[in-house]
């Protein structure tokens, strides 16, 4: 069997660029158009970033315990979708700049696409952003004596 597949990755992309499972359209905001497509690091409709019209895609998810997975599409096995994905996770407890020299250094070296990494990178730390604890914010001060009187009195 040959190792390449029968149908072109345009011509896939020329197919379901109207209509496929991950297309989101709204028509408020100018008939914007979103991708709900795990392997799209921007989210947006585009041939650039979908993940599933492409024979190498890079896909940034959120790990349990607020960890990041580094989800890749292998050129290998592109008729079997459940074979071609592999899967590297880091825990929460590493580094920010660690994780993202991870996810440079893992893309150049398996020679994916360099101009998704700095979106993979933007992507990993939007969500180690929203992984974080909100601290609560303090109280007002009272402002001037009279405010600052009255705090007393009601204190």
């Amino acid at each position: 069997m040959a190792d390449h597949t029968l149908v072109s990755s345009d011509l896939i992309w020329e197919i379901c660029r109207c209509n496929n499972a991950y297309l989101v359209k709204r028509s408020s905001g100018g008939g914007s158009q979103f991708s709900k497509d795990p392997m799209n690091l921007t989210n947006k409709h585009s041939r650039k970033y979908d993940g599933f019209v492409n024979t190498k895609a890079v896909g940034i998810q959120p790990a349990e315990k607020g960890g990041i997975t580094l989800i890749t599409k292998k050129k290998k096995h592109q008729n079997r979708p459940s074979a071609n994905k592999l899967a590297v996770t880091w825990p929460s407890s590493k580094p920010g700049h660690k994780i993202y020299k991870g996810i440079v250094d893992y893309t150049a070296k398996h020679n994916y696409r360099a101009d998704l990494r700095q979106e993979a990178v933007a992507r990993a730390s939007a969500i180690r952003q929203a992984a974080r604890e909100k601290k609560d914010k303090p109280g007002k001060k009272a402002r001037g004596a009279k405010a600052k009187a009255i705090a007393e009195k009601e204190s």
